[in-house]
């Protein structure tokens, strides 16, 4: 009559699991955002920064909004650009009020398309961290704009930060 003896494989795997538990709580060797060219190999364009009125772009901007779906596409599709400008419109900021009330109309007519313009910015590595390097939440995200240079323009509501 044969017996059945429990084995454990425990002790096989005691190394394995201690190595593993040791990888665990090693500190993470990847380069944080926090480096100083770190947000620049990412976007590795050059970045324009700009301050501009609402009211003296609101053609640029409302022509912009009505591409939206368009630039979705392209959003999805750009890994590079050659140049990327940042226009920071401050009275369009929700402190002073909001966009004028042409913009204003514009959104809420394309809110869908600007819904989907910027859930495509937030999965968009180089523009992600483009605009979240200088402060600016993806909801002050009115329009962008892409041209044939290679190049693109985001429209934000607000002041650049610092």
């Amino acid at each position: 009559m044969t017996q059945n003896v429990p084995r454990t494989r425990v002790p096989a795997f005691g190394p394995i699991l201690c190595l593993a538990a040791g990888l665990m709580v090693t500190p993470s060797l990847a380069q944080g955002l926090d480096a100083p060219d770190a947000i620049d190999s990412i976007v590795q364009s050059d970045v324009n920064e700009e301050q501009a009125e609402a009211g003296a772009e609101t053609g640029k901007i409302i022509a912009a909004i009505e591409k939206s779906a368009e630039n979705t596409s392209a959003v999805r599709k750009v890994t590079k650009l050659d140049r990327l400008d940042i226009v920071f419109l401050p009275d369009s900021a929700p402190t002073e009020g909001g966009p004028p009330a042409d913009i204003t109309e514009k959104l809420a007519e394309y809110d869908a398309d600007i819904a989907g313009l910027r859930q495509e910015i937030t999965g968009n590595a180089m523009l992600f961290h483009a605009i979240d390097s200088r402060s600016i939440l993806i909801q002050d995200v009115l329009a962008i704009e892409f041209d044939d240079d290679g190049g693109a323009v985001i429209y934000a509501a607000g002041r650049p930060s610092g």
